[in-house]
Formats: structure tokens, sequence, C-alpha cells
């Protein structure tokens, strides 16, 4: 007696490619293909074998410092060993003093921090003030947590308010939040993790604190084939937000 798996391969199809030999229900070969409709105008390799995902395989960090934070991060976007974007921004505004570094799956983390945007802008409206950094922290656990079986998400919260001055959060893959002076994520973290234990120090100045950001991201750039590009970094404190851009020319450290 044929197996339901023979039957349905028999069915013909206007247009067919084969994938990959699997065993059918009883022991039998089978050739599993999917339907392309005609006229499909997508070559058969691009259905059958489709690219990975995109992918922020990345060094990002945040570090608090005397009066503020500093968030940082390199701009190499990937989809396997192809680089997708070589200048790509990995810190999001989350509010006018609250950003996130994502790393991860670049369409999950993005969907996050939209999710985010919208309830925190929400929050502030209500509220009639800015909102706290581990508001946003909350808010990007809860959505991180709840949905950590289909989520490739690792973030760092960080930014300033009223209440707590500087703060950074790190929300890695699971969901947990954990508050912590420095912070660093990404496939290039590894590489780095040593060099942040010897150099950080609490209380550092502005300077010295966007000096050591800069140096341990360019280190990590120079050692991780995912990590590269240029050094995007943003100071938040009560005064304000400072954007720069570190050229992938002008590094502290280089290979």
């Amino acid at each position: 007696q044929a197996s339901r798996f023979e039957s349905a391969e028999k069915i013909s199809l206007s247009r067919r490619y084969p994938v990959k030999a699997a065993m059918g229900y009883f022991g039998e070969e089978m050739t599993i293909s999917k339907h392309v409709e005609p006229g499909c105008p997508y070559r058969a390799d691009d259905i059958m074998a489709p690219e990975q995902a995109v992918s922020t395989g990345t060094t990002i960090m945040a570090v608090e410092f005397d009066g503020g934070v500093i968030l940082g991060a390199d701009s190499r976007t990937s989809t396997g060993d192809y680089v997708a974007n070589r200048a790509s921004r990995k810190v999001s505004k989350v509010h006018d003093r609250i950003f996130v570094c994502r790393s991860g799956s670049a369409a999950d983390t993005q969907a996050l921090t939209g999710f985010v945007q919208n309830y925190l802008g929400q929050h502030a409206v209500e509220l009639g003030t800015l909102p706290t950094v581990n508001t946003a922290a909350n808010l990007f656990k809860i959505f991180a947590y709840n949905n950590k079986d289909n989520l490739m998400a690792g973030l760092i919260v960080a930014g300033w308010d009223a209440k707590l001055g500087g703060q950074v959060y790190s929300i890695p893959l699971g969901g947990a939040r954990i508050r912590v002076p420095c912070a660093c994520g990404g496939s290039g973290s590894r590489y780095i993790s040593g060099l942040i234990d010897d150099k950080f120090r609490p209380g550092m100045s502005k300077d010295e604190c966007l000096g050591f950001v800069r140096n341990a991201i360019a280190h990590a750039m120079a050692l991780d084939g995912s990590s590269g590009g240029v050094i995007r970094t943003v100071v938040v404190t009560e005064k304000g937000v400072e954007e720069s851009m570190l050229e992938g020319n002008k590094l502290p450290y280089g290979p």
C-alpha cells in the first residue's frame, strides 16, 4: 500500500524543484519540493534555498559615566558571509533621552523597538513628562520575554532621566533585565570582555568614557568578522543628546 506521501508525490504540478531527500512514512526515500506558480519571476534556487535572514552580527556597548551614558556600536549588517549594509545604525532612538543598542536579528530588534516607541510615546503623553529609562527597559523586557521562543534579540537600553540619572540595562536573549554600569553585546563582545574588565572604572568623565567605548569597539572590529564599518556613538546627558561617528580609517586601533 502506497503511503500518502507517495500519493502526494505523484500529483502533477506545473513546476517542481527538488530540495532534499528525506525518509517517507514507511522508510522509502522521497523528495521534498515546493510548488511554484507558473510565470513566477524568481529563480528556482532563490525559492528552494533562500538566503539567511539579515542579522546584526555586531559589537554594541553602553557605559555609565559621571553625568550620563554613552552608547556605541559598529555599523556592519550581514547575511551570512555577505555584508548587506556597511553603514547601518544599530543605536536607535526610543524617546528623547532613551536609546537602545540592537544585536541579533535585524527584523526582530526593529520590530521590538517600534512597539516600545509606540507604547512609551503614549505613556509619556499620559504622564505629561519624559518617561524613565527603567520604564523603557521594562517594556523591552516584557516583549522579549513573552516572545523568547520566537525572537533572536539581544538589547542594551540606556539613557538619562531625572529620577536616577544615567542608567544602562542589559536585556540578553531570553528576556532578562539587568542594570549594569557597563554592558557589551553581540558577536564581537567575546573578544573584548577582558579588555573591558581591565579598562572600565566607575565615575569616568565624558571624554574618558568616549575614548574607552571607541577603543573597545575598535578592538572588536579588528578581531570579529561580523563587526566592522564605522563606530557610531551617542552621548546622553541632562543637557541633551550628542551623536558622533568615527570613520573606519580613523579608528584608535586596527589590524
